[in-house]
């Protein structure tokens, strides 16, 4: 067996969340075997990629993906070969989906094995969270395999009702079976009759086309839900975890709850930090339909400030891959057209643009949010940092290059991107994936279904297991 290395990426700027230092990374058997001072001589290997004058971060992991969905009669047009091949051009090496059972007839246990046969065609790491509807007799077991699967955090709606939502004596009792197994759960925290009540009296008023999707889900809904569930998540001592928060007041209903010892954490998502409510009075209105909807232009900047507060742990895609054709059969009426955007691909570009308009911001905390948050939070191990022992997963990128967003020249499996026309900084030029360099010279080489199903780890067990950053090597 040959002891020198596959690859070596040499002279970067490696970032990390926690700084930043000049080295050779040594890679071999798709992990980073060593990091060698840039001082020192380059080592040996197979091959040598020159990241002199550039940045190498560690590969994103996206921690709220949808592949191949199912939301009543809509399916979303992707599977795990195109949502990877996306993720990876996006510079994200790691996704994370979630078994959501399709209807009343398919069991959590079910959906997450579902998700599992399909993630065989993934080309890069995947990851699972479940999903619990309704409560039964059965669920504590079923809780019990997820967790010997390697699945350890369950997601639940507080909306939705009569698909996907959970009644909150369902939440109570996972929430407490996720603190006996050490996990997290996640919540999409919208107080359903709020909601349910303006959708009713805008459709009564004639006002139920996308152009008024911001009007049906008001703030309040989102953050009332946020402040219930966060007192049933005290109540039974649970880490929650709230996707997709659009609103300064959920994300500050968070940071109490921390400051009083909660485990919380909030994470949003681009598009929220980017994309005001005009964008419903433009000429493409569907183009934006998503739950929550997109806020005021005073909001999103209020949410981007608490963003470089440090108050946000996560920046995910939330990626829901409809086209236009599926978007536009029902524009007059948003309680029957799929809401949700593609954006695993351009969660990088797009987060690394919102977060260097402040000067407050770094290229760490953009690690952090990016790679570093979500692999730790998640209980990911080998994911998030560029250290001795941990995946070769890597992004080299110029944080200076600009390029406009095409929509159509995506790979996301879609006719369409919300960003579509923006210029944006902060693309990936080169992706090493499990030590494959699969993105290079805007070139995809496909390394077939190599990705591998990742088994997270307890919660606390893997905040408790987290090693320190190893020194830098020398030869």
């Amino acid at each position: 067996m040959s002891h020198t290395p596959e690859l070596v990426v040499a002279n970067g700027t490696v970032v990390n969340s926690s700084g930043r230092q000049n080295a050779h990374i040594v890679i071999k058997d798709g992990k980073i075997a060593r990091l060698v001072d840039a001082s020192e001589p380059v080592p040996g290997a197979k091959r040598t990629i020159d990241a002199a004058g550039r940045l190498v971060i560690p590969g994103g992991v996206d921690g709220h993906c949808h592949v191949a969905q199912v939301t009543g009669r809509f399916r979303t047009l992707d599977d795990y070969k195109t949502t990877s091949t996306a993720a990876v051009w996006g510079g994200t090496t790691t996704i994370i989906d979630f078994g959501i059972p399709r209807d009343a007839q398919e069991t959590p246990l079910a959906a997450v094995l579902h998700k599992k046969e399909l993630a065989q065609e993934s080309r890069c790491d995947v990851a699972l969270h479940g999903s619990v509807v309704s409560w039964d007799e059965t669920v504590p077991w079923q809780l019990e395999q997820l967790a010997a699967e390697g699945v350890r955090s369950v997601k639940m709606y507080t909306t939705n009702r009569g698909t996907t939502m959970a009644d909150g004596d369902t939440i109570l009792k996972v929430m407490r079976e996720m603190v006996r197994l050490d996990g997290l759960t996640y919540i999409h925290a919208e107080h359903d009759p709020i909601i349910a009540h303006c959708t009713e009296q805008h459709a009564e008023d004639g006002r139920i086309g996308i152009e008024h999707l911001h009007r049906t889900r008001p703030e309040l809904a989102e953050e009332i839900s946020v402040k219930e569930t966060l007192a049933m998540a005290e109540y039974a001592g649970a880490p929650v975890y709230f996707v997709h928060q659009s609103t300064p007041g959920a994300v500050d209903l968070v940071t109490e709850a921390r400051s009083s010892g909660q485990e919380a954490y909030s994470e949003t998502c681009p598009h929220y930090l980017t994309l005001d409510d005009s964008v419903y009075g433009s000429a493409f209105p569907e183009w934006y339909a998503c739950c929550p909807p997109m806020r005021s232009a005073e909001t999103v900047a209020a949410l981007k400030q608490r963003l470089a507060d440090g108050a946000i742990h996560t920046v995910s895609s939330d990626h829901s891959c409809y086209d236009l054709s599926q978007k536009r059969e029902r524009t007059d009426d948003i309680r029957a057209m799929p809401h949700g955007l593609p954006g695993v691909e351009t969660r990088m570009p797009v987060t690394f643009t919102a977060m260097m308009e402040s000067a407050r911001n770094t290229v760490e905390d953009f690690v952090e949010v990016f790679s570093a948050g979500p692999a730790r939070i998640n209980a990911v191990p080998g994911k998030g940092t560029i250290a001795a022992g941990f995946d070769a997963d890597l992004v080299i990128f110029d944080p200076a290059e600009e390029r406009t967003v095409d929509g159509g020249s995506l790979h996301m499996g879609t006719d369409f991107s919300p960003f579509d026309g923006v210029r944006l900084t902060g693309w990936p030029a080169v992706v090493v994936s499990a030590g494959r360099v699969v993105v290079e010279a805007g070139t995809f080489h496909d390394p077939g279904p190599v990705g591998r199903f990742v088994a997270r780890q307890g919660f606390r067990e893997h905040t408790a297991a987290a090693p320190a950053t190893p020194a830098l090597a020398t030869l």
